[in-house]
């Protein structure tokens, strides 16, 4: 359970970034144990989720890998302590700076998205006469059950190589100078809480893999992506998603070739539920048929309820009033769909009191814009407020 230290948060600017990091320290440790088993497991973590650098510090002490999907994600990674042999770098439009930025690092491998992009990883690998390690990332055409915007998997999204273009796409890769394939990478989308999902994605990938074995195909790197959902109802109940069952879900159905190594790039199951929105309410709103407590924190602070329709726990943590109120929590911003959650009961809340915007540590700080020429907010963690 997350401790909020009250009596400092006062004296701070609100909206800000709360980071336990203790919480975030026992799920790596989580991470750490669960696959301490397999010598050939995996984890990079993906930084698009959290990249706030004090993070990515700790994250890259407890020997995780790195997840890009940009140059400046790949840079990032390196100024916080991930090994170049550890960073993968995945994206549909990676730009011909980035690319040579990855080459220029020799970073682990390249996750590439299409044939069209392998003859650009070609070209410019051979501009630095250099030899660049590259998996195909193939769209496995399978459903995740989690939020249409969030799906990465089906035929009809952006992502990855089509699966029957699979054996074409290993072909070109292979006969490319500057070009050493290594593996395949699948992603089906994210908040996935059905292991089945994952379940399905590994006998697809069983199946591809013994196809491709009949034709004389060996893969020596599965990454199977990440997606890990984490419980947005009751984050103080289960502020570590349950990675025991999510790396045995691909222990027990996924079938390794010998010596095969397997990647996982997790990102919001390392970091969600660390991360809070602390916010002031302004001041409370009484409407024709509702109140409103109106806050300081907007969408241009946490974009998902107004992106997704996500729902986010709210604590008031000044109030100790026993009185339960009904409110529509709303922030600043000229958009109707500036609202936090609607209808919800808190304890009777007046100006001044501080509310803490739960499982924020994933997709929140990093999606915050200035619209409305807002500041930005500030991620402060556990050590910096004692």
């Amino acid at each position: 359970m997350i401790s909020y230290p009250i009596d400092k948060f006062k004296n701070i600017e609100t909206p800000f970034y709360y980071y336990d990091t203790d919480i975030l320290r026992n799920t790596l440790q989580t991470i750490v144990e669960e696959t301490k088993q397999s010598a050939n497991y995996h984890v990079h973590y993906a930084i698009k989720a959290n990249a706030n650098p004090k993070i990515l510090k700790i994250i890259a002490d407890y020997g995780l890998g790195a997840d890009c999907v940009s140059g400046n994600e790949v840079s990032a990674a390196l100024a916080a302590g991930f090994p170049a042999s550890k960073i993968v770098f995945a994206g549909v439009a990676k730009t011909d700076r980035e690319i040579l930025n990855g080459i220029d690092n020799d970073i682990f491998c390249f996750n590439c998205e299409s044939i069209e992009e392998l003859h650009i990883i070609q070209e410019l690998a051979a501009s630095r006469a250099k030899t660049v390690r590259v998996a195909l990332r193939i769209n496995p055409n399978v459903k995740a059950d989690t939020h249409a915007n969030i799906t990465t998997g089906l035929a009809e999204n952006k992502f990855g190589i089509p699966l029957a273009d699979t054996e074409h796409a290993i072909h070109q890769a292979e006969q490319l100078p500057n070009i050493e394939f290594i593996g395949l990478h699948f992603h089906i989308g994210s908040q996935i809480l059905n292991i089945s999902d994952f379940t399905a994605l590994a006998k697809r990938i069983n199946e591809l893999q013994e196809h491709l074995e009949g034709q004389g195909v060996t893969i020596k790197n599965i990454n199977v992506g990440g997606g890990l959902g984490i419980d947005y109802a009751n984050p103080e109940q289960t502020p570590i998603p349950d990675f025991k069952a999510y790396f045995a879900t691909f222990a027990e159905t996924l079938i390794l070739r010998e010596n095969q190594q397997v990647h996982f790039e997790l990102g919001r199951s390392v970091v969600g539920q660390m991360g809070t929105l602390i916010a002031r309410t302004i001041f409370v709103k009484k409407g024709t048929n509702k109140k409103f407590c109106i806050i300081d924190a907007g969408m241009s602070d946490l974009i998902r309820p107004a992106l997704y329709g996500a729902v986010h726990k709210v604590k008031n943590i000044s109030s100790a009033s026993p009185e339960i109120r009904k409110y529509d929590v709303v922030g600043p911003i000229c958009e109707s769909s500036d609202v936090f959650v609607k209808d919800y009961e808190m304890p009777e809340t007046h100006r001044g009191d501080l509310l803490a915007i739960m499982s924020a540590g994933a997709y929140g700080e990093v999606m915050a814009s200035q619209y409305n020429c807002r500041n930005l907010p500030i991620g402060y963690t556990t050590e910096d407020i004692k």
